[in-house]
């Protein structure tokens, strides 16, 4: 089966063509639509030659994915059998991949409140592919892989009459990522997956942490929405709740400026005066003050909750680097991993350097905590969960 997954951002539409058979899983085609607008950038690569770059313009996700597909028929490559899609919100009842029909985009629609920056894109997508594929389509959540928290980890200690009327509770996301790292950690540690446990950090634009349990998801750092937990590219992560009636008085706006503020004015952009890119902050850290705070504070945040995460798990063999940062940032790595020789966890510092977006184990040798990196391939895991969705509704209709 030939699915074509398609991840959908903001300013941005990656997307994967995957053979996805069982453990013949291959990945035909992949690229990315980046800086939509009229300097969009393309980079589309079949067969693991060196991707073909241009610039266009390419206004938003639904320009982006026509593109993407006349790419795919004038390869040519194989027409897709089915269609996955990332959605980072499934609320409290889309808990697994589901197949997409109208019902279910509206309750996606339904939902973006809770993901401002992130269903909306995923929608354009999913619309633009409907009307231009006939193939099925399936969206897979970010909020799954964490419909295993535990009770006590999910709820907020708010009156539970008020949380079940208006279903808040801690959801967590990035769930496609920590599917595929647990995965990939299983396979790199000769473990069963429903036997791994681990500490993972995904860190990006889009940041988060999450404790694994024997493969399932019990403590994770963003909660209701993607805003909570760790620094992030223009998001706050945790702040005290009254501060967004506090600022909303002393400024006199709204609770919706105030959330816009915290979703697209802090993080690393607010701290650091304009820059969300980790490589210019950490770059510039030496001479740039505002630069080093970022960095600082970015940097203790994750530690924090890797440490507590720790904890949690009453200890864990591993942890995992995944994301843009994660993946490509040692010195990122090395700041939030210093001096935690206590708990086991010590880097190698050469391995540390030299692993750079590339699978491999950064951890001092001997050390009774494993640390890996392990880059994010959420394409590849949209496909095979599309695949087994499929497949599973196949086997239904025939009994």
């Amino acid at each position: 089966m030939n699915v074509l997954a398609v991840n959908c951002g903001s300013s941005s539409v990656k997307f994967a063509l995957v053979a996805a058979d069982g453990a013949d899983e291959r990945v035909l085609a992949r690229g990315a639509v980046e800086r939509l607008g009229a300097g969009a950038r393309l980079a589309f690569t079949r067969d693991g030659q060196p991707p073909v770059a241009a610039a266009a313009a390419v206004d938003d996700q639904a320009g982006a994915v026509a593109r993407i597909l006349a790419w795919l028929e004038a390869e040519p490559l194989p027409p897709p059998d089915a269609v996955g899609h990332r959605v980072v919100h499934g609320g409290p009842r889309l808990v697994a991949p589901t197949r997409l029909d109208d019902a279910v985009v509206a309750a996606i629609e339904a939902l973006e409140p809770l993901a401002p920056l992130h269903n909306h894109p995923s929608l354009a997508g999913i619309r633009a592919c409907r009307a231009a594929l006939r193939a099925p389509m399936v969206a897979v959540f970010d909020t799954a892989f964490h419909a295993t928290l535990p009770e006590h980890a999910a709820r907020y200690a708010i009156p539970p009459d008020l949380a079940d009327r208006h279903d808040v509770r801690r959801y967590g996301f990035h769930g496609i990522s920590y599917a595929w790292a647990t995965a990939r950690y299983a396979v790199l540690a000769g473990v069963p997956p429903a036997r791994a446990t681990l500490v993972a950090l995904h860190l990006g634009a889009g940041a988060s942490a999450v404790a694994v349990r024997d493969g399932a998801s019990v403590e994770t750092s963003m909660g209701l929405t993607p805003l909570e937990g760790l620094v992030m590219a223009t998001r706050s992560g945790d702040v005290d709740p009254a501060l967004v009636g506090y600022l909303a008085r002393r400024e006199r706006v709204s609770v919706e400026d105030v959330e816009r503020w915290l979703n697209e004015r802090s993080g690393l952009r607010g701290l650091s005066g304009g820059t969300t890119d980790m490589r210019d902050l950490v770059a510039r850290a030496g001479q740039d003050a505002r630069a080093r705070l970022a960095v600082e504070v970015f940097c203790h945040r994750a530690r924090k909750y890797l440490g507590a995460y720790l904890a949690v798990l009453g200890g864990a063999p591993a942890v995992v680097f995944t994301g843009g940062i994660g993946a490509h940032q040692p010195e990122i790595r090395r700041r939030i991993c210093a001096d935690m020789a206590w708990c086991g966890l010590t880097l190698d510092d050469a391995k540390n350097r030299a692993t750079v977006g590339v699978e491999g184990t950064i951890s001092a040798p001997g050390a009774a905590v494993r640390v890996l990196v392990i880059p994010a391939d959420e394409e590849r895991m949209i496909a095979r969960e599309v695949a087994a969705t499929l497949a599973a509704a196949g086997r239904e209709v025939t009994r």
